[in-house]
């Protein structure tokens, strides 16, 4: 899309100024909002409609079958609905279209495959590993090591580990202070093994300190800021199997309530807004303890 092009579009479906009127909302959200609207846009300006105020509901309907037919997952159509229906009620608000066509927009519930829990192997691999490359720099075994204890530990989100200060994590108390989805703070605690592998890693830190640290927690090996790319390197390097550092939350919550920990701790715990999120980890509690029991159990 050329500058003129762009200016046109800008103006035209004003998605910049939508993004630009969201408060409380996570950098990484308005990203994948502002992609969605585009992609939205694109879509419908192949001979649909060329503004809002043309948008209908029979159009977004045909949206999300054709997102459906592409195969997205029903969690990102639900996401890319959410997108649509807080910007048509923007547009309705600021006079860009005169009925709201997002009103009654349903989409799938989101609800896909239970999150992976992993098995204590796989754990061991990852925090405790057995074999260690003897040419891997300390300060780089360090970092791995806090990070992944942190994020098992603590059960933060990548990029909430990724956006970690050093004056974040409190070593004397065991917490760890964590701004999550829509700029909401929230404190953590930490594991006894998070925070000795977080003292380990600072005394080799000044090995990689460049002028692009700042006050990060965790570096890459040019000195600035670890990026959650890296993280699921470091994963993809250490796992027997393909593991998404989003499966250490998942194996964090899961634990928590297998252990007895309540439904509303836990969703403190992970900075869910709606509890309806932290339920699915009773299901797949519930899915763990039908797996003992058919496998254990001789009547089973």
């Amino acid at each position: 899309m050329n500058q003129s092009a762009g200016e046109t579009f800008s103006a035209t479906w004003g998605v910049d100024d939508f993004i630009g009127s969201l408060t409380s909302v996570s950098e990484n959200t308005l990203a994948a909002y502002r992609s969605d609207l585009v992609d939205f846009v694109e879509w419908a300006e192949r001979g649909l409609a060329d503004t809002p105020a043309r948008v209908d509901r029979l159009i977004l309907r045909r949206y999300l079958a054709y997102l459906g037919s592409r195969s997205f997952a029903k969690r990102s159509i639900a996401r890319k609905a959410s997108a649509l229906r807080r910007y048509f009620s923007w547009a309705r608000r600021t006079g860009l279209v005169e009925v709201d066509p997002a009103v009654a927009l349903r989409a799938p519930t989101g609800e896909g495959r239970l999150p992976r829990v992993l098995d204590g192997p796989e754990l061991q691999t990852l925090l405790e590993p057995i074999e260690i490359d003897e040419a891997e720099p300390l300060w780089r075994r360090r970092r791995n090591d806090a990070l992944l204890e942190v994020l098992y530990g603590s059960g933060l989100r990548v990029s909430e580990l990724c956006n970690l200060d050093i004056d974040s994590v409190d070593l004397r108390r065991s917490f760890v202070t964590v701004w999550g989805k829509g700029g909401k703070e929230r404190r953590v605690p930490m594991s006894l093994a998070a925070v000795e592998t977080i003292q380990d890693w600072l005394t080799s830190r000044p090995e990689v300190t460049g002028e692009l640290s700042g006050v990060a927690l965790f570096l890459n090996s040019k000195g600035g800021r670890l990026g959650t790319r890296d993280v699921r390197r470091v994963l993809d390097e250490r796992s027997v199997n393909p593991t998404h550092p989003h499966a250490l939350r998942h194996t964090y919550a899961t634990h928590l309530l297998d252990g007895g920990a309540d439904l509303r701790s836990v969703q403190e715990l992970l900075g869910h807004s709606d509890v309806a999120t932290t339920q699915r980890y009773t299901h797949v509690s519930k899915e763990r303890l039908r797996s003992v029991y058919t496998s254990t159990h001789p009547r089973a």
